[in-house]
């Protein structure tokens, strides 16, 4: 199966109203509009294909370098792909969710998230520090270099309303991703969210940036603080 057989079964899934929503969430063309649960069809068939992958994300087609990352072989992903998917990436949808899941399961996690949280590019900065939350999301405690992330959350609480509106975005997730998933640094992240307060974004469309004290408060309701995720994929 060739990305082209792949790219014409998107046109098929591909609707007005679905188009509609991505391209409002800022989608760019070329757009089919498919939406997830019927990429998750084709990624469920393909299961994982690393050439496909890469094939399908250099279309620049949206729905495309979504589906891309469901299907990527996370292992088998280069420092040099990475790189060049985040570069590319031609909405927020796959800057901060497709690229940041594939980075964070790889061997290369880490070291581009924070590579990436320093770029002067508002879009791979974003990407970083959600490669870092994905990377807090999956891996054990005692994998986690604790006193990086200390100093992380830090520069959060110190910058955060200084910062371009996408990395302010995602800093907010940052802090929600440690508190409801780094059990040893959970006060720490609740101390820096009580501490920033309420976030303002300018998001498209009715999307809303979760207010973090409350979102970790219902997290820990459920008893879920610490509990690990199988797969940054969603």
């Amino acid at each position: 199966m060739t990305a082209k057989d792949i790219v014409d079964e998107l046109k098929k899934l591909g609707t007005a109203q679905t188009k509609k929503t991505w391209m409002t969430h800022g989608a760019q063309e070329p757009c089919f509009g498919v939406k997830v649960e019927d990429m998750k069809r084709i990624q469920k068939r393909i299961k994982m294909d690393y050439q496909l992958a890469l094939d399908l994300y250099d279309t620049g087609i949206a729905d495309a370098q979504y589906l891309a990352g469901l299907i990527a072989d996370d292992a088998k992903m280069t420092k040099k792909d990475l790189q060049k998917w985040v570069e590319h990436a031609t909405w927020s949808m796959v800057s901060e969710f497709t690229v940041p899941w594939v980075a964070s399961a790889g061997r290369y996690g880490r070291e581009l998230a924070l590579k990436w949280i320093e770029s002067k590019n508002e879009a791979v900065a974003a990407a970083g520090w959600q490669t870092y939350s994905s990377l807090v999301a999956i891996k054990q405690d005692a994998d986690l270099d604790l006193a990086e992330i200390r100093l992380l959350l830090k520069r959060v609480a110190k910058s955060i309303h200084q910062q371009p509106n996408r990395v302010r975005y995602v800093m907010n997730s940052f802090v929600i991703a440690v508190a409801c998933y780094v059990q040893p640094l959970h006060k720490t992240a609740v101390d820096t969210a009580n501490g920033i307060g309420k976030v303002t974004v300018d998001l498209i469309g009715a999307c809303k940036i979760p207010f973090a004290p409350d979102y970790i408060k219902k997290f820990a309701a459920r008893s879920e603080i610490g509990k690990k995720r199988k797969s940054p994929k969603c």
